[in-house]
């Protein structure tokens, strides 16, 4: 038992590890976006349904989806975590587009600190020193990745940075309500669900205020459903998927990561500067995480 609990863990860390990395890239993608913010969140959640449901479909042939929500309550489980997706998205989003992709990032996921004032506030669950220092070390570690933290001055990107705050509010919603579902049911059945939830959400907002909503070119289509695909189906997938194993305080945590990777691939596709900093910064982020994961 305590060896299947062990290698269960363990898969499950490196599921979290690879769904941190795949949603790293999804600042990008949505940077080289064709249309509007929020309209690439709709389609990014509405392409995500396509493997989604043929994954549910085959598995429901074959007994594996486990448990599906049965009363009013246990559909609302399900999706509560999409109404707090449909939140992330559209603000992060529409941060990506008014600041920085490091500093959206950054700021975006700073959901660990709300995560873990939740869990210890209103939870009652406990919170070592220990994982409390990898927490401090990981943030820190993201502020210096970040080179000066908020922007400020004269070309500051403040709204953004703040809109960016407000995302991390919602992700950590997202968070809590994943975890939550993820009690109750399976991987694809809780995907499933909230994405569903989350993209008829969005579906209003993104008609209400994008100018532009669809593709004009193969290229455009491409990138929507690489976040669909990619960054929605297999990232968040593998992400609810580790959950089921991981409490969500570490989980959050780890997920700090995706700024390191965005950090990377904005110098490499956007040419935003990575220097020494950034580099050092990284190094902390991946530390502090190592630290929270030991001390556990």
């Amino acid at each position: 038992m305590t060896s299947s609990t062990g290698t269960g863990t363990g898969r499950a860390l490196g599921a979290l590890v690879l769904g941190g990395v795949l949603l790293g890239c999804s600042p990008i993608l949505v940077r080289i976006s064709e249309i509007g913010p929020v309209a690439t969140a709709f389609w990014r959640l509405l392409w995500a349904l396509v493997p989604l449901v043929v994954l549910f479909a085959n598995a429901s042939r074959r007994g594996s989806a486990g448990r599906l929500p049965a009363s009013l309550a246990e559909h609302l489980t399900a999706a509560l975590p999409g109404i707090f997706l449909a939140g992330d998205l559209a603000t992060w989003h529409i941060s990506l587009h008014m600041t920085s992709v490091t500093n959206s990032t950054l700021l975006a996921n700073m959901a660990p600190i709300v995560v873990t004032l939740v869990s210890w506030l209103l939870l009652r669950e406990r919170i070592s020193g220990a994982f409390l220092a990898g927490l401090v070390l990981s943030i820190a570690g993201v502020v210096v990745l970040n080179g000066a933290g908020l922007s400020r001055g004269a070309g500051s990107h403040l709204h953004g940075d703040l809109v960016a705050l407000l995302a991390a509010c919602f992700y950590a919603g997202y968070f809590m309500m994943l975890s939550r579902a993820r009690t109750h049911f399976s991987t694809i059945t809780v995907m499933l669900w909230s994405t569903t939830a989350a993209a008829i959400l969005v579906l209003p907002i993104a008609l209400l205020f994008e100018r532009a909503f669809v593709p004009y070119a193969l290229a455009g289509w491409l990138v929507l459903i690489a976040l669909g695909w990619l960054v929605h189906a297999a990232g968040q997938g593998v992400i609810t998927y580790a959950l089921a194993w991981l409490p969500a305080t570490f989980s959050s945590l780890t997920l700090l990561i995706q700024p390191v990777v965005a950090a990377v691939l904005a110098r490499v596709i956007l040419a935003e500067p990575l220097g020494g900093r950034q580099i050092a910064g990284g190094s902390i982020v991946i530390a502090g995480i190592l630290l929270a994961r030991r001390k556990a």
